[in-house]
């Protein structure tokens, strides 16, 4: 009985069988297809055809495939005389260091709630996700203040990636996500390896981490899109043009430059993005870690 109503669906198989509603079925499933792929990809498509475009065909053919050739020039431009090359730096040197900073904070949080359960651990975690109901404009003031006036430090971090890189690691989706997936694992091979006499550490290092690949990479990409995408706080901690990330700018620049040049320019900006989810893709979809941490 299981299995038949496994195989239910919203087309009955005897109305599969037949070859009028095969087709429509498959035809519809082939239009939705290619909706779903010109809605998503269509603007990436379009940024990267327009960053080889002179402006004057952009602006009259807006869909034509390079009416009057390609203009490879746009590129070079971008890079030297917009200095892309310098801002592309600084988002690559923030995304990074946000990404260690956050990845090290929610493995580390996750880990101490979920493996470890402290005494209070659920009082922690409520805290934790009471955190996500606070709007992040509310926070822009203190958090800027903290920032201009460290207690600790006693020396202000404004125009220092520092600004950037630490309040990226209060993130508490993060947590909660590496805590959701911790306590899933099998608590069997953590009471194997506290028999053989691994400590916290060693669990974490060498059990954890290893078994944790897949959300390890779901964690690093919404970390780096996040960073590269963000543009109200980097403005606000870094005024100094020099050490803006992409985000900041290049609408700091819009009006300065030709359109082909900015479209080119904001071709080059969506490359680590896109190449970063094309090489975590595999990630999410592997469940090698889990299974040979188990196998082991």
């Amino acid at each position: 009985m299981s299995t038949r109503q496994a195989d239910r669906g919203v087309i009955a198989p005897t109305d599969w069988k037949r070859p009028g509603v095969r087709w429509s079925a498959r035809a519809a499933h082939a239009a939705l297809l290619a909706a779903l792929i010109v809605i998503g990809l269509g603007p990436m498509l379009w940024l990267a055809k327009s960053a080889v475009t002179p402006t004057q065909d952009t602006l009259r053919q807006p869909l034509a495939l390079w009416p009057n050739g390609l203009d490879l020039a746009n590129l070079t431009e971008a890079w030297t005389r917009v200095e892309i090359d310098k801002y592309f730096f600084n988002t690559v040197a923030l995304a990074a260091g946000a990404w260690a900073v956050q990845l090290l904070v929610a493995a580390t949080a996750g880990y101490a709630l979920a493996v470890l359960r402290p005494r209070y651990g659920k009082v922690l975690s409520g805290i934790v996700l009471a955190t996500l109901f606070v709007p992040a404009v509310v926070l822009l003031v203190p958090l800027y203040l903290t920032v201009l006036d460290p207690p600790v430090l006693g020396t202000s971090l404004l125009n220092s990636f520092w600004a950037v890189w630490l309040p990226a690691g209060a993130n508490a989706f993060n947590v909660l996500l590496m805590q959701r997936f911790f306590s899933n694992l099998p608590r069997e091979v953590f009471e194997a390896a506290r028999v053989d006499g691994a400590g916290p550490y060693r669990l974490f290092w060498s059990i954890v981490l290893p078994m944790s690949r897949p959300i390890i990479g779901v964690v690093s990409v919404f970390a780096v899109i996040a960073s590269w995408k963000d543009f109200l706080w980097p403005m606000l901690v870094l005024p100094d043009p020099n050490l803006q990330p992409l985000s900041v700018r290049l609408p700091a620049l819009q009006q300065f430059v030709e359109l082909d040049v900015f479209l080119a320019a904001l071709a080059i900006s969506t490359l680590i993005p896109v190449a970063l989810f094309l090489v975590f893709q595999r990630m999410f979809l592997s469940g090698a870690g889990l299974g040979g941490a188990i196998k082991g």
